[in-house]
C-alpha cells in the first residue's frame, strides 16, 4: 500500500511539474507576443514622426492635417486593449487575446467586471487563463479562416457571468463530461481547475458543443 501511494504521489508530481513549465511556456509566449507588438508599434510610431516632419518642412498642412486625420481613425483601430474596471482581469484578458490574435484566430470580446467580487481575483484570473486557453487550442485544431473565439463578461441575476465560445470539432465526451484533446500528460487540468473553482463558490458551469462550436458558460456570486 505504501509502495502504491508512493509511486502514485511522484505520478502527480511529474504530471504537475509538467503543467508548471506548459504554463510557464505559455506565459512565454504571451509576453514575447506583447514585446513584438510594442517594437512594431515603436517602429510606425518612427514612420508617422518622419512623414509627418516632411509634409512640415514642405509646408504642406493640408496634407499634415489629412495625414493626422488618418491616424487618428487607425489609433481607433489598434487600441483593441480590453478595459473591464479590474487590472488584474484586463492584465489576463489582454495577455490572452494579443496572443490568440497572432495565432490568426478572429476575436470578439466585450468584458465589464464590477468592483465589488466575491470572487479572489486569482481565482476569477485562473478561470479565464484556462477558458482562454482552452478556447485557443480548440482553434488552432481547426483550419485558418474557420477559427474563431467569442468572449463576453458582464452581470447577470446577481452574478458574474462569463461566456466563452470557439470554432470546434470532434470533441469528446465521455460519461457525460467533456473531455480535453490536447496531448499531453496534463491534459484536463484545465477543465479540473475551472470545475473546482466554480464549486469553491458554489456557482455554475456549463458546456455544450453544436455545430463546430464549443461553448462554457461560468456563473459566480456576486
Amino acid at each position: 500500500m505504501k509502495l502504491f501511494e508512493l509511486l502514485f504521489g511522484r505520478m502527480i508530481d511529474r504530471r504537475t511539474a509538467t503543467w508548471q513549465n506548459e504554463l510557464v511556456a505559455r506565459h512565454y509566449d504571451e509576453v514575447q507576443n506583447i514585446y513584438k507588438t510594442m517594437r512594431g508599434w515603436r517602429h510606425d510610431y518612427h514612420n508617422h514622426i518622419q512623414t509627418m516632419k516632411a509634409h512640415l518642412s514642405l509646408g504642406q498642412i493640408e496634407e499634415l492635417a489629412d495625414y493626422l486625420s488618418t491616424l487618428d481613425k487607425d489609433l481607433i483601430t489598434v487600441d483593441t486593449m480590453i478595459k473591464t474596471g479590474n487590472i488584474m482581469v484586463d492584465a489576463i484578458l489582454n495577455s490572452k487575446l494579443s496572443l490568440i490574435n497572432s495565432k490568426n484566430i478572429e476575436v470578439n470580446a466585450k468584458a465589464t467586471v464590477p468592483q465589488a467580487l466575491a470572487v479572489s481575483e486569482v481565482d476569477l484570473c485562473v478561470v479565464i487563463g484556462n477558458l482562454l486557453d482552452n478556447a485557443m487550442e480548440a482553434c488552432l485544431r481547426q483550419k485558418t479562416g474557420e477559427r474563431f473565439i467569442r468572449v463576453y463578461i458582464g452581470t447577470l441575476k446577481g452574478h458574474l457571468y462569463l461566456s466563452v465560445s470557439n470554432s470546434a470539432g470532434g470533441v469528446i465526451k465521455e460519461n457525460g463530461h467533456y473531455r480535453s484533446q490536447k496531448q499531453s500528460s496534463t491534459h484536463g487540468f484545465g477543465l479540473i481547475r475551472i470545475d473546482k473553482i466554480v464549486n469553491k463558490y458554489e456557482g455554475y458551469v456549463n458546456r455544450q458543443n453544436e455545430e463546430g462550436v464549443f461553448a462554457t458558460e461560468v456563473m459566480l456570486p456576486l
